[in-house]
């Protein structure tokens, strides 16, 4: 199995991409107790940190925005995911949650201000990449009813595997087919930087929590300019 960037790393040199590949995952229906303080001290402080911080000051957002705007998204409702997160703790002290892998991914996402994303590896087909949009991609939104299918527009950046789009907008919007779950044994993850924050610090993060609190095997890549496409280590 291959991880690309070679489509849209010459537009955006900063860009460097962790990919994880947890395996022998046992994901609890509950946090447990140590992984809930752990997570709610992330909140916490981020909370404070961020409390009186306009949006574009935060350079692990300003950098989202502005790549963002590099592919013709414009609209405030389309927000990177690592924004959204900031603003939710900021407005409400907390996270929600979903899963104890998920919460514990996106606690990472909050501290180390990247993007980070996971799909169930069983429900991923062939190869991963991130490129522009094509023509006949498919992409149908996680979380809603009886989702229609929503292809990306053309130009969009997309996180797709070899039949389907598996992100919309780059890091905006998961698809419904891959999502991890308490049923997932193998995932992959990506940790997304374009330049400010510490990436590998994100990933030991990410790791270790993940091998705390699922029993994971943990493996991952850096994907960037010097290096855009990698074997990942399944």
């Amino acid at each position: 199995m291959q991880a690309d960037i070679s489509a849209i790393v010459d537009r955006f040199p900063s860009l460097r991409i962790a990919v994880v590949i947890a395996q022998g995952l046992m994901i609890l229906a509950e946090r447990p107790a140590a992984l809930d303080a752990e997570i709610a001290a992330i909140e916490a402080e981020a909370a404070a940190r961020f409390a009186e911080v306009a949006m574009p000051d935060i350079p692990g957002v300003q950098v989202w925005r502005e790549a963002y705007k590099a592919f013709g998204i414009k609209k405030t409702s389309y927000r990177c995911s690592v924004e959204r997160l900031i603003r939710k703790v900021v407005r409400y002290g907390a996270l929600a949650r979903i899963n104890p892998f998920v919460d514990a991914y996106n606690a990472v996402s909050l501290k180390h201000v990247f993007p980070l994303g996971a799909d169930d590896l069983d429900h991923v087909a062939g190869d991963i990449c991130f490129r522009e949009s094509r023509p006949g991609d498919s992409f149908l939104a996680l979380g809603e009813e009886n989702a229609q299918d929503d292809p990306p527009k053309p130009g969009e950046i997309v996180y797709a595997d070899e039949a389907k789009v598996l992100c919309r907008r780059w890091n905006w919007y998961q698809d419904a087919r891959s999502p991890v779950t308490s049923a997932t044994t193998r995932a992959v993850l990506t940790v997304q930087s374009l330049g400010p924050g510490d990436l590998d610090a994100a990933v030991a993060d990410l790791t270790r929590l993940l091998q705390e609190q699922t029993g994971a095997r943990i493996g991952h890549a850096i994907l960037d300019r010097g290096n855009p496409s990698q074997a990942l280590p399944c």
